[in-house]
């Protein structure tokens, strides 16, 4: 096949060298020349992915026609909240009769929208059996690595499943099938709220029982959104789910998890984005869950907490004696 990798971060260069090591013709595609011309003289993408080698015939584009046109499938990987300009770009011919496979995990900021759903946004006469959703534990420093990793491709049409499952499975990168879109993008995306809820319980010095009840409620938070939007309540006990939920909220890799700890230690949001290169998804996806709970009458009192604490400057601790002293009630309930 034919594929063009659109964003030439971390992950979208991880899974162009994976795609390339299945045989596939790749480009990759970055909107910084600057980061062209380094990979391409390099063959190194030493701002988001050093020590990993770029394969000599990974072709590496910095004009978005160049890695779209006459292809077979394209790899939207730009961060959730650019996913809509970057396809804006795209001429519908060249989008038409394609997959396209989505890697961002966010909800986009102001619409509310998910991946998909922006999508058709953009496109309305794109037929979504041609739109799959690639998620799960997956961090791109040990996936570029080869360290062994399992995500699930989801699509309305089986066969465009099957297609994104045969095209990125190697032996150290498994990919499940799910029909579930709705519940994939959600739990892609929620569970890096829940993340950053994670790094402020570290920064502020709690234990593993504070991070485990908040794992734990944290995907009953979620299943319950994802329930009233028409999701499959299973699919959150899952790879997508309950799989990437514990990788973000754990991992030393997590950009999320870091910004919640270092809110945790003191600092203020502003503060600690300036000094990020790469993308922390989770902090404007708390503020469309945020809206997205009121608007749907979904109690998501962590989700909440942490959005008056990234956006509101409320005291962590503060937001922790309100979710420990909130009414009581049984554990499993709808």
């Amino acid at each position: 096949m034919k594929i063009g990798v659109l964003g030439a971060g971390s992950w979208g260069t991880t899974l162009a060298i994976v795609l390339h090591s299945n045989s596939h013709d790749v480009s990759l595609w970055s909107y910084s020349e600057e980061d062209v011309e380094l990979m391409r003289s390099t063959r190194q993408n030493a701002n988001y992915l050093p020590n990993i080698t770029l394969p000599d015939d990974l072709k590496i584009e910095d004009r978005i026609s160049n890695a779209v046109e006459n292809t077979d499938a394209l790899v939207i990987a730009a961060p959730a909240q650019f996913v809509r300009n970057v396809i804006k770009q795209i001429p519908f011919e060249l989008i038409d009769g394609r997959i396209l496979i989505n890697v961002a995990k966010g909800i986009e900021a102001k619409t509310l929208m998910r991946m998909s759903e922006v999508v058709t946004d953009v496109f309305p006469d794109f037929r979504q059996r041609y739109y799959a959703v690639l998620s799960g534990p997956s961090h791109a420093e040990e996936v570029s690595e080869k360290k062994p990793t399992t995500v699930v491709a989801a699509s309305i049409d089986q066969r465009t499943s099957e297609t994104v499952m045969e095209a990125f499975g190697t032996p150290y990168f498994r990919v499940y099938g799910s029909r579930d879109v709705t519940g994939v993008e959600l739990g892609g995306s929620l569970k890096n709220i829940i993340a950053i809820g994670a790094g402020i319980c570290d920064g502020g010095g709690y234990g593993d029982n504070t991070k485990a009840a908040l794992i734990t409620r944290g995907i009953a938070e979620i299943r319950r959104l994802g329930v009233e939007l028409q999701a499959n309540p299973l699919t959150f006990s899952g790879l997508s789910g309950l799989g990437d939920l514990i990788v973000t909220t754990m991992s030393r890799h997590s950009r999320n998890r870091f910004v919640g700890e270092e809110i945790g230690k003191g600092k203020k949001l502003p503060e600690v984005l300036s000094a990020m290169k790469m993308v922390a998804e989770g902090v404007e996806t708390t503020r469309s869950a945020y809206e997205l709970s009121r608007m749907h009458g979904v109690d998501m009192p962590i989700v909440s907490q942490v959005y008056k604490i990234l956006f509101e400057e409320k005291d962590p601790k503060e937001a922790t004696y309100e979710l420990m002293t909130r009414e009581a009630k049984e554990e499993i309930w709808s």
